[in-house]
């Protein structure tokens, strides 16, 4: 092995470390928060809504300081509260509030409207989505510990096959490092935690499980390949410095924020065709 190659490969062993280490850390508190539910989940999320409306200014808005951010964060946590309570349709309201006065001061200052009609709801939308999921008494904790599950086994994966295996690159001028091997990992990762879930549940299809898993895997994808559009434009490689070897927080949760309004749109679907069913997502 020469001197480069094995640089190399020591760059990738140490930052795999990195992300372990950071991931053990975490990982914990955010089951912790999860399985207890009620507002020490809201509270986890309101953290973490504060942290990405900062990142998000500085991707969107040019600036990461907490006056750009102040109006997202606030709305962000007002929506917030109002699902914590159980009050979805005003948590949205004021999701929508938060955009309506962003949107007439940018008008007022001249300032582009498209940052606002993505920030909002790109950051709302998710956050309101799972403390609705988590509220549901019989299948919340499932669901989001199932959500959980599923996207962190596509990015481990997809990690792993794309970093092994290689090949042609999904969407290079996006995310030069994403491949189509990447992806096929991701979707056995997804196909896996599947698999775990039926034999736990003892219930429902699993083939529309896997398939749904399957599904859910490109939605994460989506979710990657557009926080990856933003940084590109923005000129830098991560959302932030906040948690060694990822990054900022929105390089953590990308796809999390895809597959929780994934989740949601179905879980309503479902819940319209047997309203006794509750937030069942999988059918």
């Amino acid at each position: 092995m020469t001197d480069a190659s094995g640089a190399q490969a020591a760059g990738r062993t140490g930052d795999l470390k990195i992300r372990i280490a950071s991931a053990l850390v975490l990982a914990p508190l955010v089951l912790g928060a999860v399985w207890l539910g009620g507002w020490f989940f809201v509270g986890m999320l309101a953290i973490a809504a504060v942290l990405m409306s900062r990142e998000i200014a500085g991707l969107l808005f040019g600036e990461a300081s907490a006056g750009r951010s102040a109006l997202l964060a606030v709305t962000a946590l007002a929506a917030l509260a109002l699902a914590g309570a159980g009050l979805t349709t005003a948590a949205l309201a004021a999701g929508a509030a938060g955009l309506a006065f962003a949107l007439a001061a940018r008008s007022w200052t001249g300032q582009p409207l498209w940052p606002a009609l993505f920030a909002y709801p790109y950051l709302i939308l998710p956050l309101v989505a799972l403390v609705w999921l988590r509220s549901d008494p019989g299948l919340g904790l499932a669901a989001i510990l199932w959500l959980l599950a599923t996207v962190w086994a596509i990015d481990i994966f997809a990690y792993f096959a794309g970093r092994f295996i290689g090949g042609p690159k999904l969407a290079p001028k996006i995310s030069p490092k994403k491949t189509w091997a990447g992806l096929i990992g991701g979707m056995a990762g997804a196909a896996a935690v599947a698999i775990v879930t039926w034999n736990w549940l003892g219930s429902g299809s699993l083939a529309a499980l896997i398939g749904i898993a399957i599904m859910l895997t490109v939605v994460e994808q989506a979710g990657d390949f557009a926080e990856s559009a933003l940084k590109r434009r923005s000129g830098v490689k991560d959302s932030g410095h906040l948690i060694p070897g990822h990054g900022g927080i929105l390089d953590r949760v990308d796809g999390l924020v895809a597959v929780a309004l994934a989740a949601a749109l179905m879980a309503i679907f479902n819940n319209a065709a047997n309203p006794a069913a509750g937030v069942l997502i999988w059918s």
